[in-house]
């Protein structure tokens, strides 16, 4: 081997731990302002007002109350349309006995604790170190998603709960169960129905047609309590919901719409994208470690096609990012967390000189986005390596595969 193919590695590895280095330094001095400036953020999810902060919990809550009354689940009083199928707002009926601000409340606290359950459970999965498990909790605590997701009161956490369960019973060798896991979170949020074709494309048939089978029953389920027009209902509105061109929107149909195209545009790239990452998948199907990086790469893939994936669609990709360090890349796992500690205001306040420069500067998420899904395509493929060395894990005893050029 060349010295010259030897150094160019180094000086790549050595680029890249600054700027981990950076960007954790800046990530340390962002987050001490918050806690010396406290009120707006505290102030935001103590708030009583429904209607204009909490605004997404108040159309979930607003539809459960429907529900129970026997209307119209998309017909409401909310400020938003319900954009989730029935199986959400038949999972929330019993907050429908509450009033708004105190559902919230509960709601706040339990997504809470299942996002902190979801990042603990994946990383005793991983057997990472308690320091490393440590930070990379303060810094999921610490991220605008998180906070953007407690604020609004969305239901990301109870996503990532069922994603999580999933992926680690897929590491345990029950491969249908995962599926089945994989196809009820489907039924919840169903833009993220392609997670079920990762099954197909490594001809795991009848994992893949357990997916199928719970993301049917999950839906039909839900149907069937919230009554058969519900289906029709929720079919009207998530076909007919135009795609926001707003700096939150990480998607590429959404990046075309702020570039001034159409989202049809963003729409064929992000199909592009992800058909292309479904072939690598099953291209490569016999080095790909079902718990690996496999599934949180389609997952990527499926938010950048997506009409809408707000920044907060992060933290469902997190414990794909959590496995890069027992594949030894823990100074772009450092990367990766760290980022998502800048609110989205961050890219608002700049102050654009011309529409190309707004559009660069407030997709800053969507760049974001698409780093993710590279790393993770890019870790599919590689196993943790067998050195007892190996940063922030114990001693791997899968054998290690060929590494990506």
């Amino acid at each position: 081997m060349s010295p010259e193919y030897v150094a160019q590695p180094s000086r790549l590895t050595a680029a890249i731990r600054v700027v981990a280095g950076l960007l954790v330094l800046a990530t340390i001095v962002e987050v001490a302002l918050r806690v010396l400036s406290p009120y707006p953020r505290v102030a935001q999810l103590l708030s009583d007002d429904m209607f204009g902060v909490h605004v997404d919990f108040d159309t979930f809550w607003s539809s459960a109350v429907a529900l129970t009354h026997g209307t119209d689940i998309y017909e409401t009083p909310a400020k938003l349309s319900n954009l989730n199928p029935p199986l959400l707002t038949m999972l929330l009926t019993p907050l429908a006995t509450l009033d708004a601000v105190t559902a919230y409340r509960i709601f706040s606290v339990l997504t809470l604790l299942m996002m902190l359950g979801s990042v603990l459970a994946v990383c005793s999965e991983l057997r990472l170190r308690p320091a490393v498990t440590a930070l990379a909790t303060l810094a999921v605590l610490a991220s605008s998603p998180l906070f953007g997701t407690l604020m609004l009161g969305q239901i990301y956490p109870l996503l990532l709960v069922g994603l999580v369960a999933g992926w680690i019973a897929q590491r345990r060798g029950r491969p249908v169960l995962a599926s089945v896991l994989f196809g009820i979170v489907v039924a919840l949020k169903p833009s993220l129905a392609p997670i079920l074709l990762l099954a197909a494309v490594q001809r795991q048939w009848l994992p893949f047609k357990a997916g199928i089978a719970g993301a049917a029953v999950a839906s039909l389920i839900g149907v069937l309590v919230a009554g058969p027009s519900s289906a029709a209902g929720w079919l009207r509105i998530a076909l007919s919901e135009p795609v926001s061109g707003w700096v939150d929107n990480a998607s590429l149909p959404g990046l075309a719409v702020r570039f001034g195209l159409p989202s049809a545009i963003g729409t064929v790239l992000g199909l592009a994208v992800l058909a292309g990452t479904l072939w690598w998948c099953g291209h490569h199907r016999d080095r790909i470690d079902p718990g690996g990086t496999a599934l949180w790469a389609v997952l990527a893939a499926a938010l950048l096609f997506s009409p809408l994936a707000w920044h907060n669609y992060l933290m469902l990709l997190w414990p794909g990012v959590l496995v890069l360090i027992t594949l030894g890349r823990g100074e772009i796992t450092a990367i990766a967390l760290a980022v998502p500690v800048f609110p989205v205001s961050f890219t608002v306040e700049l102050p654009p000189h011309s529409s190309v420069t707004a559009a660069v500067t407030h997709s800053l998420y969507c760049a974001v986005l698409v780093g993710y899904w590279v790393i993770l395509v890019r870790g599919a493929t590689l196993s943790a390596p067998v050195s007892p060395r190996s940063p922030g894990t114990a001693t791997s005893k899968r054998p290690a595969a060929a590494a990506l050029p």
